[in-house]
């Protein structure tokens, strides 16, 4: 069998049929039309980015990134809605990805990364801690 190269690019607003498809499984509760809408407000805000991680031609991976200064840890990118398709888990792109979006954040200047996991998800708390990730305190959330 052929090895599909792996390659990585800063998605755009073209790109946001693929993107819900691969949102929709971390977010089964969203309807594809709101994550949709979600995402062309997203683009709008010149602090984000979408990041695409393929396999030849497929979308395989997915990420939110967002760059922010704070005053605890300068400035940074926090990813979000990391997401890798099904059938590619466990083939080690999880980690080549998170690789280049920190190359990516790191040729931007970024000097930390920052990221929420759901708390049930286990298997990306194992994930992150083997990428050299530390719990740096608790996220809390209300909704209006």
């Amino acid at each position: 069998m052929e090895q599909q190269v792996i390659s990585f690019r800063e998605l755009s607003p073209v790109d946001i049929d693929a993107i819900v498809v691969l949102g929709k499984k971390l977010n089964p509760n969203r309807s594809i039309e709101e994550l949709t809408d979600f995402l062309k407000e997203m683009f709008g805000l010149n602090t984000y980015h979408c990041f695409g991680l393929y396999r030849g031609e497929k979308l395989v991976g997915i990420s939110s990134g967002w760059i922010t200064i704070r005053f605890y840890s300068g400035k940074q990118i926090e990813i979000d809605n990391v997401i890798i398709d099904d059938d590619t888990r466990s083939a080690g792109l999880g980690k080549q990805f998170l690789t280049m979006i920190e190359a990516w954040a790191k040729e931007r200047s970024c000097i930390t990364i920052e990221l929420n996991t759901y708390v049930q998800n286990g298997r990306s708390h194992k994930f992150y801690f083997n990428s050299g990730y530390a719990i740096a305190g608790y996220h809390f959330q209300k909704f209006f």
